[in-house]
């Protein structure tokens, strides 16, 4: 028995595109001698499809794929996710599926137990859970096929869920395990998806094949990695993140084990090849083509610059530069040798004089009061103006060059710096910014060292830091994240060490900003919590604020 892993990147509702490649991988599948071949979870679709799930057209559509692959698996299975109907009439009217495909027909389903309604995820919102477990035989084996999370509930310590799908499996008897997957991306997410394969190979010691998507899907990024798993529970292999693969495997040699073939994990090198793709596929999959953004000087546009250059391509970026009298010489140099380092295209507006008109005409309604936040907002208004400007007259997409910690804390102006149709690295801390920054420095001087070494500053008015109404980032970044991505609240950070008032101090500029971030882009998602889908707070909320 040979199972080829089809480690795809697929386009939701492009039914016509789904199924033209899982066509051809069907066809190198069988180059390849596998007896069956693998396609992720709700590959026909596209994951996730969302409300897309309700319209009865498109799961027409979805059917309509799954019967056309059906006459092509002949003289090799395919295994495929695809939403099926709930025949009858209680409960939801679709359950999330995995097809057997053989000999012309639909050979057997099993649909999936364990939906997950956290984070990201919502889909007990569109599918019935299963409620019966069986396997398919096929050649004289006996397969179990799982989904996703339903690999996700093996002695958790605080489940949940009240069952565990592949234990009413293995009471069959299986030969081995297919699981079918769409599991996104995360910077930790590759450890910790190998640790629940091998917990539960650990648990039914059965050959495991798991397959997962590949590419993104507006913020949420599939990064691959698709594992198969000898039965004494050690990788057998690890298949490429951030691309495309197929790859047939001898049932015979994984029973027997083989060295370990993993993936490289480092951080920053995972995350930088994330944004790359997000970035790729948001522009692909869109129709889009060239890029703008406002250049700085400063470390958060730089990062988006270098990583638009790798993403689109040097030719199809645009940046456009616009100092003012509070701009300093240094980091007006540093953006422009910046754009030559990447041959990117630059233009320069001085925005002094636009800055002073604004100034002229609220003159007579701002008479008396002192220079504030408005008139260093009138800046940042004034650069979003210029590059939605150049957006519409060229049909640039503006990308957003914002930080976590400053999306976290409202250190942005809406409908200046915060606009976007895209936010590149809104889902980095500041101190990630800066490790990225010096990661994609060690090939080369990309970005000039200066930007990475100053202090940071918005340049808003004179002699202007972060510091002077931020704390260091290092001590900011720290507590955001145990509040952010840990959910711990003001006495569990302050017993970790942190200052009581700066503690509440910054909880405080978390809630009371929420109302800025539901009006920022979608954010390429490489964290456990990133602002957007993920994570749903009330604006009006009074908790800590």
């Amino acid at each position: 028995m040979k199972i080829a892993i089809a480690q795809l990147n697929y386009h939701i509702g492009h039914f016509e595109q789904n199924l033209a490649k899982m066509l051809r991988a069907t066809e190198e599948a069988k180059g390849q001698g596998a007896d069956i071949v693998v396609f992720g979870e709700l590959a026909s679709t596209g994951y996730p499809a969302r409300d897309f799930l309700e319209f009865d057209d498109f799961i027409a559509k979805s059917d309509a794929l799954v019967l056309e692959l059906a006459e092509a698996a002949q003289d090799i299975a395919i295994v495929l996710g695809a939403p099926s109907r709930n025949p009858v009439p209680e409960g939801k009217d679709l359950y999330n599926s995995a097809y057997f495909l053989a000999d012309g027909k639909i050979l057997h389903r099993q649909h999936k137990a364990l939906l997950p309604t956290y984070d990201i995820f919502d889909e007990y919102r569109y599918f019935e859970p299963a409620n019966e477990f069986k396997l398919v035989e096929y050649k004289g084996y006996k397969i179990a096929l799982s989904i996703c999370e339903d690999i996700w509930n093996v002695g958790n310590e605080n489940p949940l869920y009240t069952i565990c799908p592949l234990d009413e499996q293995f009471k069959q008897g299986p030969d081995f395990i297919l699981n079918l997957s769409a599991s996104p991306f995360s910077y930790t997410q590759a450890k910790e998806r190998l640790a629940i394969i091998k917990e539960n190979v650990q648990r039914y010691k059965l050959p495991f094949f798991y397959v997962n998507h590949v590419g993104a899907q507006t913020e949420i990024i599939f990064d691959g990695g698709s594992a198969v798993f000898s039965p004494d529970a050690e990788l057998f292999e690890e298949l490429p993140y951030f691309e495309e693969c197929i790859k047939t495997f001898d049932l015979k040699s994984v029973r027997l084990g083989q060295p370990p073939k993993a993936q490289n994990k480092e951080k920053m090198q995972l995350i930088e090849d994330a944004l790359i793709l997000g970035m790729r596929d948001y522009f692909g999959k869109l129709g889009l083509k060239k890029a703008i953004f406002g250049l700085s000087g400063g470390i958060d546009s730089a990062v988006v610059a270098v990583l638009a250059a790798k993403a689109l391509g040097p030719q199809n970026v645009r940046c456009l530069l616009m100092p003012s009298q509070f701009s300093s010489q240094h980091s007006i140099q540093d953006a422009r040798q910046l754009a030559q380092n990447l041959n990117i295209q630059y233009d320069t507006i001085f925005i002094e004089e636009i800055y002073k008109a604004y100034q002229k005409e609220l003159a007579p309604i701002f008479a008396g009061t002192a220079f504030d936040l408005a008139e260093e907002n009138l800046q940042a208004r004034a650069r979003g103006m210029l590059l939605m400007a150049v957006s519409n007259k060229f049909g640039n997409i503006l990308l957003n060059t914002s930080n976590k910690s400053e999306a976290a804390v409202g250190y942005g102006t809406l409908y200046g710096d915060m606009a976007g149709g895209l936010s590149i690295i809104g889902d980095l801390y500041k101190t990630e910014v800066f490790e990225l920054a010096r990661f994609m420095n060690m090939q080369g001087e990309l970005i000039p060292e200066n930007i990475i070494t100053k202090p940071p500053s918005a340049e808003l008015r004179p002699d202007q830091f972060d510091s002077d109404s931020l704390p260091d980032y290092n001590v900011l970044d720290q507590i955001l994240f145990q509040y952010i991505e840990r959910r711990q609240g003001p006495k569990e950070i302050i017993q970790q060490g942190f200052d009581a008032q700066l503690v509440r101090r910054v909880l405080k500029m978390v809630n009371r900003n929420e109302f800025k971030r539901a009006q920022t882009p979608p954010t390429l998602r490489i964290s456990k919590k990133a602002f957007g889908m993920g994570r749903r707070m009330p604006i009006v909320g009074r908790y800590l604020n």
